[in-house]
């Protein structure tokens, strides 16, 4: 016959053993439920609900340590919502909850009303039950929260359970460190999406783009409207008249800024690859269509689709781009399912379209398709008044380039303004890249930029005593200027005299003996008309 004792022991450990079995149970589900989402409140509310079903853990509670401003806060509640309670917050030490974080240590209560500190700010907890408050740790950090719930009342396991809910918690611990970790990332990805948007947006906005001149001042207000809608654009201009710039501020000052802003040179490919880029093609569509690709109308799908050199097309072409400019809708090369999308288009040539439709090389409906709003961008030899600050800003850019500071000088901004550009803002740039290169000490004068190509012979019967004047800056250069360089006077005081020494001299206050020996002593090479 066994003893009391014996049945009382044997009594014990199958009810320890039955609470084993339910805790590896629930333990398996909590792991399940903590590996299927990172959305933590929900998680953590699901992982009190498996506890509370399974493992007869009621009232279960997560605390979370807010590190801006060290408190405690409530981070998920069995069986309620834990918005209402985001208020209720805990000072380490500040009661139980309070003293397990600062602890760090687990903390049993048979029977919660026998303790006085214990501060129930949720009126959630039944006082005749036993609470267990267990840290939640993330790695080597220390606390970062609390876990507690209250187990079912003369089930004598106390121990039993705390161990159990100090593994929970690690489980736990170590979602919320992988969850701040997303978090962390998806945080720094935003800041750094945002940074480039405002970069972008910056490098790519009206004030970026060089232009005084009134033909300038037309093309940005053009922008401006245009911008807010999603019109059809057709930018008309010489080559290298910057009209890539132009659809780059309307993109990136419309409605549509956020979503991609694709590319294509028309010019660059024949028909067969034009297609495949335009509408994408399909596994198998023809030798070497390995895999599906999509083309630039459906990677610009809610954004703005730039065609450069639109008057390249062939008219066997335009039929088809003609159908998705009016419809939206086309099918991928090697395809029969019809696609819709919604791009902006904006188009820019540097051909006469109208002789195009004239000649029959050119669509007519496809013309009005496009021409719904021109835009023409100026030649550069139309807005000569721009020429100082574009070639400021180009010397700039090729100092940064070559690592060096460069200056140019007005004497050789007065010799860039004399010439015709045929070649435009890329002939400039060209021009300015020579001249860095011509110059050893950084200063880019008249005499380098002679080196360049660019001199006075260049601009033929523009560069005469008649003329000079009408080509100079608006603003002429003060001979009286302290800071002006003394060879840079003798050469303004030229130029504005016509390379009449005798004139220059009088506007410096010199004799002719003087300046001629100023003209030799600062090797001016002079200019014979």
């Amino acid at each position: 016959m066994n003893s009391p004792v014996a049945d009382f022991g044997n009594a014990e450990n199958s009810l320890r053993l039955a609470l084993l079995e339910s805790q590896l149970a629930a333990l398996f589900e909590v792991s399940s439920v903590l590996s299927r989402s990172l959305n933590l409140r929900q998680t953590l509310r699901e992982v009190l609900g498996v506890l509370h079903d399974q493992g007869r853990l009621s009232h279960g509670l997560v605390c979370l340590l807010d590190e801006e401003r060290g408190e405690l806060l409530i981070s998920a509640i069995h069986g309620k919502d834990a918005e209402p309670f985001e208020k209720v917050s805990y000072q380490p030490g500040e009661g139980v909850i309070g003293r397990i974080l600062s602890t760090n240590a687990p903390w049993i209560l048979p029977r919660v009303a026998d303790e006085p500190n214990f501060l129930d700010r949720l009126n959630l907890y039944d006082r005749e039950l036993p609470f267990i408050g267990v840290p939640i740790r993330c790695g080597e950090e220390g606390a970062i929260g609390v876990f507690a719930a209250q187990p079912p009342a003369g089930e004598g396991l106390l121990a039993d359970r705390s161990r159990f809910l100090e593994m929970v918690a690690n489980l736990i611990g170590q979602a919320v460190r992988l969850a701040r970790s997303v978090e962390a990332e998806q945080q720094a990805l935003r800041e750094e999406r945002d940074k480039l948007r405002r970069e972008v947006k910056g490098s790519h906005g009206f004030d970026s783009i060089i232009g005084r001149a009134n033909a300038m001042r037309l093309v940005f207000d053009q922008v401006r409207q245009v911008a807010k809608w999603n019109t059809t654009v057709l930018i008309r201009g010489e080559s290298g008249t910057g009209k890539e710039l132009i659809a780059n501020a309307i993109h990136y000052n419309s409605p549509r800024a956020r979503a991609a802003f694709i590319k294509l040179n028309c010019a660059a490919l024949p028909d067969n690859l034009l297609e495949s880029e335009l509408f994408g093609h399909e596994k198998g569509a023809f030798t070497g269509a390995v895999s599906l690709r999509k083309g630039r109308f459906e990677q610009a799908d809610g954004g703005t689709l730039f065609l450069d050199e639109i008057g390249e097309i062939t008219p066997a072409f335009q039929a088809k781009l003609l159908r998705v400019l009016q419809e939206g809708e086309f099918e991928r090369v090697g395809g029969g399912r019809t696609l819709k999308v919604d791009v902006r288009v904006i188009a820019a040539t540097n051909r006469d379209l109208e002789a195009g439709v004239r000649a029959g090389e050119f669509r007519e409906d496809l013309y009005y398709r496009l021409n719904v709003m021109p835009i023409r961008m100026p030649a550069l030899r139309e807005r000569i008044e721009d020429v100082p600050d574009l070639a400021r800003f180009l010397v700039d850019k090729v100092a940064r380039l070559q690592g060096r500071e460069l200056e140019i000088t007005d004497s050789a901004l007065r010799i860039l303004m004399r010439h015709d550009w045929p070649g435009n803002v890329r002939e400039l740039e060209n021009c300015m890249e020579r001249a860095a290169v011509m110059s050893e000490q950084g200063i880019i004068d008249r005499d380098v930029i002679n080196l360049t190509g660019i001199d006075a012979s260049a601009a033929g019967a523009d560069y005469s005593p008649s003329t000079t004047s009408a080509a100079a800056p608006a603003s002429p250069i003060d001979l009286n200027d302290p800071d002006l360089d003394e060879r840079e006077r003798v050469i303004a005081a030229l130029e504005e005299a016509g390379w009449v020494q005798a004139k220059a001299a009088r506007l410096l206050n010199m004799t002719p003996r003087q300046i001629a020996y100023r003209i030799q002593t600062l090797n001016i090479r002079m200019r014979q008309f």
